[in-house]
């Protein structure tokens, strides 16, 4: 019984591209008794791997959280496997406005203490007792209360992007730090305002809600579905979205779309950006905001530190970064002194910019074959080094480089190199060297365009 993936993300993107199946990025949560997490875990990975689901699902004695990617054309046989359990019948299934076949890329369930780290003693008060749950118009309409506070539950990185007009956006990295701050800053407003709450897909006002409803708060009330069926109710309803900007999403997408407002900088120049990149430099990987100008000059890099390193050889990098817990700042853009133009706390409603009209499909579009796995980069020289595995290159063929940090660059081979001397054909076997005028990593991959 396969109980995992037994292909890399490359692997899986050619197979989606192959397939040319339109899928759709869904979101879900349900708490829950779950009796045996492990047993529920197994059952769910061997059902979701049948119908070719990906996604980041996390289980626990108190229930599921899950964000996925489902063929459009499996999804009723989805529903039907998670109706198979009681308590996660008629669930609701939150559906992104802005999708991308390659938002995920494996199928990954694990068992975890809980599935929101809220730091949170369940014991101490009854989860049960929620705020209201407000659709997107009842929303609106409470925001255009005076007496209305409304309060973002997200981390820095996520409301910088994209937020609610006049909402509070607590300068925290994690969910838990926001919980404290927020009842104390607003203590004094217990009996007389509404406390108005949202979040990605709503799984953490769920238990924020409850928990300031102990804590004493008297009107609570909270976006059903968060900002993700917020967007589809205002696009379907023909409302007024009073929410600016992105919506932050935990995927390869790391953000969708929801009014075509800009309202942060990038955090190297400062010009109206709202795109996140990870920082190149394999022992930061920070999450920080940098636009096209400065990702070409930088090389997706946060500061000039990090791309001295990234053009070291490759032992001295993991030499460097060896001890190194990465994973603990990743998401500190906060913290970084090397970005110039990074914002937390209070933001503005202000727009920066407009976001230009783009196809998120258009990489589907694309027909290709992979053909190459990158070697080596001289970056004096700024050649790459290919090996070819599949299929043959001839000269003029188009051809696209794809990475997770180089993303898709698209060229046409005009002059190349076959071990060493220049040739017309490349075949299965050989070295391939052509001039690149961007950084190569050994992570890209080389694909031959058909179309």
């Amino acid at each position: 019984m396969q109980l995992y993936n037994t292909l890399s993300a490359e692997e899986r993107a050619e197979l989606i591209d192959q397939a040319g199946q339109q899928r759709l990025t869904l979101s879900f949560y349900q708490y829950a008794k779950i009796e045996d997490p492990k047993k529920f875990r197994d059952a769910l990975f061997v059902a979701w791997n049948a119908l070719d689901a990906l996604g980041r699902i996390y289980v626990a004695h108190e229930g599921i959280n899950a964000q996925m990617s489902i063929p459009a054309e499996n999804i009723e046989a989805f529903r039907e496997t998670l109706e198979q359990y009681d308590f996660m019948q008629g669930i609701r299934l939150n559906v992104a406005v802005d999708q991308d076949d390659h938002s995920f890329l494996k199928l990954t369930i694990k068992v975890r203490h809980k599935i929101v780290a809220d730091g949170l003693n369940d014991e101490t008060f009854d989860v049960t007792k929620k705020g209201i749950h407000l659709k997107a118009k009842e929303f609106n309409a409470i925001l255009d209360d005076p007496n209305t506070i409304v309060v973002d539950f997200r981390n820095h990185y996520e409301s910088e992007v994209g937020h609610f007009k006049n909402a509070i956006t607590p300068d925290v990295e994690t969910f838990r730090e926001s919980l404290p701050i927020i009842n104390e800053q607003l203590k004094d407003f217990k009996e007389t305002k509404n406390l108005v709450m949202y979040c990605t897909g709503g799984i953490r006002c769920e238990k924020a809600s409850a928990y300031y409803k102990h804590q004493g708060f008297k009107n609570v009330f909270q976006l059903e579905g968060g900002i993700i069926n917020y967007a589809k109710q205002v696009q379907e309803e023909g409302l007024e979205s009073k929410f600016i900007g992105k919506n932050f999403v935990f995927d390869n997408r790391l953000g969708e779309r929801i009014t075509d407002d800009i309202v942060s900088q990038c955090h190297q120049c400062g010009k109206p950006c709202d795109n996140h990149t990870n920082c190149a430099n394999d022992g930061c990987h920070l999450l920080f905001i940098q636009c096209d100008e400065c990702k070409a000059v930088m090389e997706n890099c946060c500061s000039t530190d990090c791309l001295e390193i990234t053009h070291l050889p490759l032992a001295e990098q993991v030499q460097l970064r060896s001890g190194k817990e990465v994973g603990n700042k990743v998401f500190r853009k906060g913290k970084s002194e090397n970005l110039k133009f990074k914002h937390s706390g209070e933001l503005s409603d202000k727009p920066l910019g407009t976001s230009p009209k783009t196809d998120i499909r258009q990489k589907v579009k694309i027909k290709k074959v992979l053909v190459a796995h990158a070697e080596h980069y001289f970056v004096k020289a700024k050649i790459a080094q290919f090996i070819v595995e599949n299929h043959e290159l001839h000269l003029g063929d188009k051809i696209l480089i794809v990475g997770p940090t180089t993303g898709s660059q698209e060229l046409i081979l005009d002059t190349m190199f076959v071990n060493g001397n220049e040739s017309e054909v490349a075949k299965t076997g050989d070295k391939l060297t052509f001039k690149v005028p961007f950084r190569i990593r050994l992570s890209d991959k080389l694909y031959k365009v058909l179309n």
